[in-house]
């Protein structure tokens, strides 16, 4: 393998818990990570070092399962196993809790911003995905509740350029919505993993998603939908990378810059797939071109790309540690 994935820097980010999550912001500059010990982390870069800038302590009484920030940077919201979602807005240097999503059942697994900025999903064990609605004054109101898993939702994200949105769950299966009549509704279904589905990523245009499974597979879905738009969405798989990885696959992210996927897994591995621009793009090949097999010593929970700084990566692990990595192509 030509390409190598060293180490930038370790970070104890959130020492006696687990990290669950690190999400950058729009602009590549800060990470936040969220863990255990129910707290959120901002980091940001002084000189060569990562250090910590803000801790936001006391907005949920469980763990945080994910963060994400707001296509404009100015907010960050936090999905919590206390079954709420946070919402903090910038302020000076540091952030304040401006609003308290409330509604699901359980714990809330996941929360995502679509492009526009103005809408909301969360998804919870209690089997559902919201979206929720954001207005000129910051107030949040829950317009659709959509009940098309039969088990926990793991995971929702959004279309990179189009109000499309979409879920991963303990069903195994993966739903894109599409909203219809002011109302948004399961559109299709995509069945192929055979366990569940732990997180998606879709490619820069977005006409292709990237899934990850507890099966040990990462699969690649492609948009077959009409190109005006009308009639039903339809998306097919088109290529599964199986063999590569010894436990779960936990996360996946695929770089907008360079179109390099890579994915967190629980056999403590971090690994980054190219494809093969030769092959038939209706049959995509991807190969391993880079991979540290102890990247944490613990299950690797998260990994994502920097938005701004091709090859950048973050990951966090169960043991509280956040890694820096540089990934570089030869």
């Amino acid at each position: 393998m030509k390409e190598g994935l060293s180490l930038v820097q370790r970070l104890s980010a959130h020492p006696d818990s687990r990290c669950w999550f690190v999400s950058w912001s729009p602009n590549g500059t800060l990470l936040a990570s969220c863990g255990g010990d129910k707290t959120i982390r901002i980091w940001g870069q002084e000189g060569d070092t990562w250090i910590c800038k803000n801790v936001l302590e006391d907005g949920h009484q469980r763990t945080v399962r994910k963060v994400a920030w707001s296509p404009c940077g100015n907010y960050l919201a936090s999905a919590s196993f206390d079954a709420t979602t946070c919402i903090w807005k910038k302020k000076n240097d540091g952030f304040e809790s401006l609003t308290v999503l409330e509604g699901h059942e359980n714990e809330v697994k996941c929360v995502a911003w679509a492009p526009s900025g103005n809408l909301l999903a969360t998804c919870s064990r209690d089997k559902s995905v919201w979206v929720w609605e954001v207005d000129e004054d910051d107030e949040y109101e829950c317009v659709t509740v959509v009940n098309s898993h039969t088990q926990d939702v793991k995971h929702v994200v959004w279309h990179p350029t189009q109000e499309l949105l979409a879920s991963a769950s303990y069903d195994n299966n993966i739903c894109i919505y599409k909203e219809d009549d002011d109302d948004w509704e399961c559109r299709v279904t995509l069945e192929g993993h055979t366990s569940t589905v732990w997180s998606l990523t879709f490619d820069a245009t977005g006409k292709r998603l990237a899934s990850c499974s507890d099966d040990r597979t990462v699969k690649i879905w492609k948009d077959c939908s009409p190109e005006d738009g009308q009639g039903d969405l339809s998306w097919k798989c088109v290529c599964t990378l199986s063999g590569y990885h010894g436990r779960t696959v936990y996360d996946i992210s695929w770089c907008r810059l360079t179109g390099a996927l890579v994915t967190a897994c629980g056999d403590d591995a971090v690994r980054i797939f190219k494809e093969d621009e030769t092959a038939d793009p209706e049959q995509p090949v991807f190969s391993l071109v880079a991979q540290v097999a102890r990247a944490h010593d613990q299950d690797v929970n998260c990994v994502t790309w920097n938005p701004k700084e091709a090859g950048l990566l973050a990951s966090c692990s169960d043991n509280g540690e956040i890694a820096i990595w540089k990934f570089q192509e030869n």
